[in-house]
């Protein structure tokens, strides 16, 4: 029997909490409905749900901070924001705290499930894909593992940091666009999303400085570039 795809709703409004639940039950979603951001903060941890549906305006959290710390344990899961706000500069601190889409209410719950699919269908499609070791200058890659190994260090990656250094295994030592990145790695070529993808080609930089033969160039007018020893 597959497993259901378990969604995380954080909704104070217990009538709307309520009819979302079940319209999303009828789907085949099994849903969690917590009423305030500690809740389903709380619930996160324990469960690592598929998918995050946030509430903007909780009780003692609100979803904008339920969702940073999401990120800082989970850099891949889906999360789309559920608020009476439309102001563009709301959705800018939305996008900025790692959420994926913004939905305003009223909203009708086939847009709802729609963005939903694009999300989990995405993340299905970008799950790393074994490729057993690579070698990476002094480091041993292993993307079905998510490690990368430094001798005797081995540091654990996040999904992203994967699936972002895979893609560029893939073409060492080319200038890559940084359209084609985002297509790849994240699904869709989006200002908010390159903004994501800084911090984690950062990050990337970080974890390869120790061996100065490897580095991801910004290559100016182009995008970027993996450059390995030949």
């Amino acid at each position: 029997m597959e497993k259901k795809i378990q969604v995380l709703l954080a909704e104070d409004d217990l009538q709307l909490g309520f009819l979302i639940k079940e319209n999303l039950e009828e789907e085949g979603y099994e849903v969690i409905n917590c009423p305030d951001g500690n809740t389903a903060w709380d619930f996160f941890l324990r469960k690592q749900p598929d998918i995050c549906l946030l509430d903007v305006n909780m009780p003692y959290r609100d979803g904008f901070s339920v969702a940073k710390k999401i990120r800082q344990k989970n850099d891949v899961v889906p999360i789309i924001f559920l608020t009476a706000k439309s102001m563009e500069e709301d959705k800018i601190i939305g996008f900025e705290n790692g959420g994926d889409d913004y939905i305003v209410k009223p909203f009708s719950m086939k847009e709802l499930l729609l963005r939903m699919q694009v999300f989990l269908r995405r993340n299905k499609m970008l799950m790393p894909t074994p490729k057993g070791e690579i070698k990476l200058g002094k480091f041993t890659f292993y993307p079905d593992d998510m490690r990368l190994a430094d001798g005797a260090h081995v540091i654990d990656l996040t999904q992203r940091e994967t699936q972002l250094l895979q893609f560029f295994c893939t073409y060492p030592n080319k200038a890559l666009k940084r359209e084609d990145i985002l297509t790849h790695v994240w699904g869709k070529n989006d200002y908010f999303l390159g903004r994501s993808m800084d911090v984690f080609i950062t990050k990337l930089r970080k974890l390869l400085k120790s061996d100065p033969n490897i580095s991801i160039e910004t290559v100016h007018n182009v995008g970027l570039r993996l450059n390995v020893p030949q």
